[in-house]
């Protein structure tokens, strides 16, 4: 079966989807969705690469969130051996969050960047690319324009430093810098109820999209406020469609491109074992 779409994020071990986790990966299958199962923690990335080793239609990431589980650090040797899953295509979700700082800020903010820094240097070793968690303050793009000054020189220094910017909600400015390094921008459910990211849809160049569920998080209408499943990212592509003015075929076959590029996932759906 040739799958049609692609969620480069999700979480199908958190929530309601854990609940029901098989009957969620089996709907994949039967939609033609190839998934991304994302890890927050080791813990969770254990789980990730479990999952995609099982399912032919799974690929995992492994990494350390930068505000989920602030009392854990990033263990080289326990990811160095999770990394040698052939089905491990990214590191991550991994990145700057300062959305819900609390307490000394200055001191919470450098332990985020030494946790991501170090995620970086795994990735450029292991020769994969960083799905990055990337969240500013509430009305700013301070996260996003400290993450620029970061990556842009470091990108002119190492050609093989990649990613994408996870549940992208940036302005265009921001969009146009992130993709000027080569680094794609992924879009969720949100576009299916508000126009605040149109005009970064409409601008971007089509090889630097991609689509995501971040499920069981952020449901597209009609099922705002519900579980989010990572079959319902053809909400997202239709969304993106109707943005673009461009056939819904069009932008998922650019994003199932997108993801093989960035990512090296296989295209086709085999049988599981």
């Amino acid at each position: 079966m040739k799958p049609k779409y692609v969620d480069i994020h999700c979480h199908p071990y958190m929530g309601a989807l854990l609940e029901q986790q098989d009957a969620v990966i089996a709907r994949m299958k039967e939609d033609g969705v190839i998934g991304m199962v994302v890890g927050v923690d080791e813990a969770t990335s254990q789980q990730a690469v479990a999952l995609a080793e099982k399912y032919d239609h799974l690929y995992a990431t492994i990494g350390l969130h930068p505000t989920d589980v602030p009392a854990e650090n990033f263990d080289i040797s326990k990811f160095s051996a999770l990394v040698t899953s052939p089905k491990v295509v990214a590191i991550g979700e991994c990145g700057i969050d300062f959305f819900r700082i609390t307490g000394d800020v200055e001191a919470e903010k450098k332990r985020q960047w030494q946790t991501f820094e170090v995620q970086v240097a795994f990735a450029l070793k292991h020769d994969k690319p960083l799905m990055i968690h990337c969240r500013p303050s509430k009305g700013s793009m301070d996260a996003y324009l400290e993450m620029l000054d970061y990556l842009e020189p470091r990108v002119k220094e190492n050609h093989s430093l990649r990613g994408n910017l996870h549940f992208f909600v940036g302005n265009l400015d921001v969009a146009k810098r992130f993709w000027a390094i080569g680094f794609t921008t992924s879009f969720t459910g949100v576009l299916t109820f508000t126009h605040d990211y149109d005009e970064v849809v409409k601008a971007a160049p089509l090889d630097m999209i991609l689509t995501e569920t971040d499920a069981p998080f952020a449901a597209p209408s009609p099922y705002r406020g519900q579980t989010n499943y990572p079959s319902y990212v053809r909400y997202v592509v239709e969304a993106i469609a109707r943005i673009r003015e461009e056939s819904e075929d069009k932008i998922a076959e650019a994003v199932m491109a997108n993801a093989r590029h960035l990512f090296g996932i296989r295209v086709g759906i085999a049988s599981e074992n």
